[in-house]
């Protein structure tokens, strides 16, 4: 009977639910209004789109309120800029769909894909799923980002019991209840390790999935640096 009532929960919800896609952003003129499209086309029926724009200092804020407000859920304005933790912080707790993912403004993530990262979750075999660039996939990007991230998910992994092939991806897919109980310290980049180390510590179901990638250069407006990476080793020792 228990059985029977889990299964039909999990069926009423792949029918009925709705997904949150959380969107940081921070000087995306040249590309927020084509990922908010491709995230509209991704193939989940319910949505609820949410940006935080991290008090842009480009033409983002104009965008945003002329072509994209119409096309969203709900945007949200940080009177001064704080980091993408910051941003999903705000973020999280303004959604209100079944399951909550992150995308990043860029288009480095395929919206397309997010049946894939949420299936493990709508399935009940997960409470969190993240989509990892390395499994199953030849690596793309810079030789040293492709090391240091490396680096840091088995860093990561020896902390906290897991055994995922990229706690940096970007694509994390989350119960609502779930990272909205979760209290989030970190400003920028270190949300990563600190909430991979959170998520271990309640001993959730944790899936991973494969996914694609196609990394933007330095050029193209990536902001991740070296420091962000020292920061890292500083989270996974400090929340481990």
């Amino acid at each position: 009977m228990v059985q029977r009532n889990a299964t039909q929960r999990i069926n009423a919800l792949k029918e009925n639910f709705t997904l949150s896609v959380i969107i940081p952003c921070y000087n995306e003129q040249e590309n927020i209004l084509n990922i908010v499209q491709k995230v509209r086309e991704s193939g989940v029926k319910n949505q609820e789109i949410i940006i935080v724009d991290d008090k842009s200092t480009d033409s983002t804020h104009e965008i945003l309120k002329s072509q994209v407000s119409p096309l969203v859920s709900k945007i949200i304005y940080h009177e001064k800029n704080a980091g993408k933790g910051a941003a999903l912080r705000t973020g999280f707790a303004a959604a209100t769909g079944d399951i909550v993912i992150i995308q990043d403004a860029d288009l480095e993530y395929d919206p397309s894909e997010y049946i894939k990262v949420i299936e493990p979750i709508l399935n009940g075999e997960a409470d969190v799923c993240y989509g990892s660039r390395f499994l199953n996939n030849k690596a793309k990007g810079y030789l040293a980002n492709r090391i240091a991230n490396k680096f840091l998910t088995r860093l990561s992994n020896l902390f906290t019991g897991l055994k995922l092939t990229d706690m940096e991806t970007c694509y994390k897919a989350f119960k609502r209840e779930i990272i909205q109980s979760i209290i989030i310290n970190e400003n920028r980049f270190g949300f990563e390790p600190e909430i991979t180390a959170k998520i271990a510590k309640l001993n959730l179901k944790v899936a991973e999935v494969p996914i694609s990638y196609s990394p933007r250069l330095k050029e193209q407006g990536k902001k991740i640096g070296f420091k962000d990476g020292l920061r890292a080793i500083y989270c996974i020792l400090k929340y481990r």
